[in-house]
Parts: structure tokens; C-alpha cells; sequence
């Protein structure tokens, strides 16, 4: 097993907790992991990516290469279209299509979804609105984890066990309310 996953997104969406659980249910599984992340300006809105290499045998570099890249999670659609260059010609995009803002010269959001919905394998979800249709308005990324946990090669009870043990301190309210955001983006991934 090989998997090569971009985690992107803006500052404060979620994407480290993402890799954190990724991360957790590949070394249960007996996986290696390598992470390298880019998060400098996160606290100011700014640009958030994590390169995640999961592997059954050692991985040498925690950096993915042009077209390699199996899987494109992305908390913004136009995050998604910044990493492309990135993704392998089988690779899959998991992608909110709510745009997070945050330049004053920010793309046309109907010309940022055609352009996904070119692709071959995309997925795009409406998370934040699902989040808080469903009561689980800070749980939105682990909504797109979901969606995305068949393109991962991770089995879904595994998930659920790393969101356990990451949220775990932090009460069973949060424990719950991110597995529930689990089943709704795996759920919706399925429609």
C-alpha cells in the first residue's frame, strides 16, 4: 500500500487535525508515515499544506512530487486548483465548494468549480453548510475526511478509532461530534 495525500487549505480550517488523524489510523494499521507541512502564515489566513506519505514499506521522502499525489483533500476550492500540478493522472480531488475569501481578487467561484469538474475523479461537498445543518458546525474538515476515506485506502472503523484517540481529551462531545461529521461526509461521498 502507497498513498501520497495533500492536505490543503486556508489557516484555522482544520487541516493539521485532519493530517493528525490520517496519520494516527496509518500508524495503527502498521503503516509508515512521513508529513511535511507548511503552515508560516496560518494564523493570518494564509496558505496551510501538509504533504502526508503513507506506505507499507519505508518511505525516503516526506515530500510528494510533481503528478504523484493520489489524493487532494482541500478545505478551498481554490486551494484544490493551486496543488493540481500536484496530482497523479488516477488522482482524486475531495473539496468544500465554499470558498474562503480571503484576497481581493478572488477568483470567479463558478469558473474555480467548472474548472474541478473537469477532473476526472472530484468530489465536492458543500461542508460547512452540512456542519451546521447537522449540528456539528466545527467539525467540517472531519466531514471532508469522510468523504475522502475511500480514496485514502483507510478502512472507516480505523478513522474512527484515530478520532478517538486524538479528540479523546478533549471530552466525549467532541469525540462524538467529529465521528458523526465522519459518517455524514462518508455518507455524502456515496450520493
Amino acid at each position: 500500500m502507497k498513498k501520497d495525500i495533500i492536505l490543503c487549505g486556508v489557516g484555522g480550517q482544520g487541516i493539521l487535525s485532519i493530517a493528525t488523524i490520517i496519520g494516527e489510523a496509518a500508524m495503527n494499521d502498521g503503516l509508515y508515515i512521513k508529513q511535511a507541512e507548511v503552515h508560516g502564515m496560518s494564523q493570518r489566513g494564509g496558505d496551510v499544506q501538509s504533504n502526508l506519505r503513507l506506505s507499507s514499506a519505508p518511505i525516503q521522502s516526506d515530500l510528494i512530487p510533481l503528478g504523484a499525489a493520489d489524493v487532494i483533500i482541500s478545505m478551498e476550492p481554490m486551494e484544490a486548483l493551486r496543488y493540481l500540478p500536484f496530482l497523479s493522472e488516477n488522482g482524486w480531488i475531495i473539496t468544500s465548494s465554499t470558498p474562503f475569501v480571503n484576497i481581493p481578487n478572488y477568483p470567479d467561484i463558478e469558473t474555480i468549480k467548472a474548472d474541478l469538474q473537469q477532473l476526472p475523479h472530484v468530489i465536492m461537498l458543500d461542508i460547512e453548510q452540512s456542519a451546521k445543518d447537522n449540528g456539528v458546525p466545527r467539525s467540517a474538515n472531519v466531514i471532508l475526511l469522510g468523504a475522502a476515506q475511500k480514496a485514502l485506502g483507510i478502512e472507516y472503523e480505523k478513522l474512527e478509532d484515530a478520532i478517538r484517540s486524538v479528540f479523546g481529551r478533549k471530552g466525549e462531545a467532541v469525540v462524538e461530534a467529529n465521528l458523526k461529521a465522519l459518517a455524514l461526509g462518508k455518507v455524502k461521498s456515496e450520493e
